[in-house]
């Protein structure tokens, strides 16, 4: 014995679905009117019969497009199942959405979401919080933390920057699990990855201190360190060699490694928790900790002050830098002849105004001669502009010169200078 088949159950076949789904999109799309059309182009034999047997108007095989009045279609339901269109659309496909009703309350939620933002003490005070809201209202951000529900986000970043901007300028630097306990009550809620909140703060901090977005981890710890932040003190470091300072603990460390030609590693913790200060005229640095290395092994006490970015400066390197200029030393720095180790050069130059050590067109060209790798140049041309023949120079090349290869010459350089400048 066959199972009768329901009204609603009739629609859910194939022929209908076609047709079905122009209705639900239409009355979503009007909020649920019913004095439009929809059509179904190129309809199979199926769907035309179906659509006749529906409306009870012929159309003839090969019918390009059939067109329904939804008003029709909608009588044509109510016959057929004792229900309206749109109950018959909830029953086979879900719930229909209210576009307009969805989109106005979407926009009255935003327009309270930015008045709030706007209320904060900020906004009349600081250009770079306009720019920030007015971009989070532009790109579609506000959009995204209504539709996804993630709006007490934004409160919550503008607490972080109101508790950041009251902060007075002379008191400590503040661990980031507590500045997000003192303005969230959640230690962790500011961590790369906790869900919108930290970028929402990152942004704000770039507008604050006119620079791009962070995308690595350096780069997220160096843009709170500049705020007084600090993320992690113990991963960030820097590598050291005769460098003596005053100051308890690490002046001391650094003076008693400086006495025997120790390397020395400072983390920042220790520049954050035991401050120094440097008084040395001259303080050279390099990018590979190969150079500091040899500088250790063949040089010792005699080398003079040298710091190692190991790579791309770190939040502790730029820290120390600072103190070294804030004692009135000049840094000279050594890096890569690549156009990422030339943009590091170019970025250090203009942060502490360290002036390029052995970084000239002549060095480059002397270098490459005696440079059996021969590695391409990758990545974007960067300018010069302590001396603009070595971006003619390297271009004409397009041979990358690592500091391994002019070690000799930058352990020259050192042994010329003699210790304690």
């Amino acid at each position: 014995m066959t199972t009768p088949v329901t009204a609603s159950e009739r629609y859910l076949q194939p022929e209908y679905a076609r047709l079905l789904a122009a209705a639900r999109r239409s009355l979503e799309r009007t909020g649920g009117r019913l004095d439009g059309t929809i059509s179904v182009s190129t309809p199979d034999d199926t769907e035309r019969e179906a659509l006749i047997g529906l409306t009870g108007t012929y159309r003839p095989p090969g019918t390009a497009k059939i067109t329904v009045r939804l008003a029709d279609l909608d009588a044509a339901i109510r016959t057929a199942t004792g229900s309206p269109l749109a109950d018959l659309l909830t029953q086979v496909g879900g719930p229909l959405r209210n576009r307009p009703a969805e989109k106005s309350a979407l926009q009255h939620t935003r327009t309270q979401l930015l008045a709030q933002a706007e209320a904060s003490p900020l906004h009349a005070r600081h250009p770079w919080y306009r720019a920030w809201l007015s971009d989070l209202a532009t790109d579609g951000t506000v959009t995204t933390l209504i539709n996804k529900g993630d709006t007490p986000a934004l409160a919550r970043a503008i607490r972080v920057l109101e508790h950041l901007d009251a902060r007075p300028a002379d008191t400590p630097p503040l661990m980031l699990p507590a500045l997000a306990e003192t303005a969230t009550g959640d230690t962790k809620a500011l961590n790369h990855g906790r869900g919108p909140l930290p970028n929402l703060v990152l942004r704000a901090l770039t507008h604050a201190h006119s620079v791009p977005l962070p995308s690595t981890a350096e780069e997220r710890r160096e843009l709170w360190d500049a705020f007084d932040v600090i993320v992690d003190d113990l991963a960030s470091r820097v590598l050291v060699l005769n460098l003596p300072a005053h100051g308890q603990g690490l002046g001391e460390w650094l003076t008693g490694a400086a006495t025997y030609g120790t390397p020395f590693h400072i983390t920042l913790h220790q520049l954050v928790t035991l401050p120094i200060t440097v008084n040395l005229p001259t303080v050279y640095a390099c990018e590979n900790p190969a150079v500091l290395r040899r500088a250790a092994q063949e040089l010792g006490p005699d080398s003079p002050p040298l710091i190692c970015a190991e790579g791309r400066p770190s939040t502790a390197f730029h820290r120390l830098a600072r103190a070294i200029t804030s004692g009135g030393g000049t840094l000279l720095y050594h890096g890569d002849f690549d156009w990422p180790g030339i943009d590091m050069t170019n970025h250090l130059i203009a942060r502490h105004n360290a002036r390029p050590w052995m970084m000239t067109a002549a060095d480059y060209s002397t270098g490459i001669a005696q440079d059996d790798d021969h590695i391409r140049l990758g990545g974007k041309p960067q300018f010069t502009p302590w001396d603009p023949e070595l971006a003619h120079a390297m271009k004409h090349a397009n041979q990358a010169l690592y500091e391994e290869a002019v070690a000799d010459a930058l352990l020259n350089s050192l042994t010329a200078s003699g210790p304690g400048n």
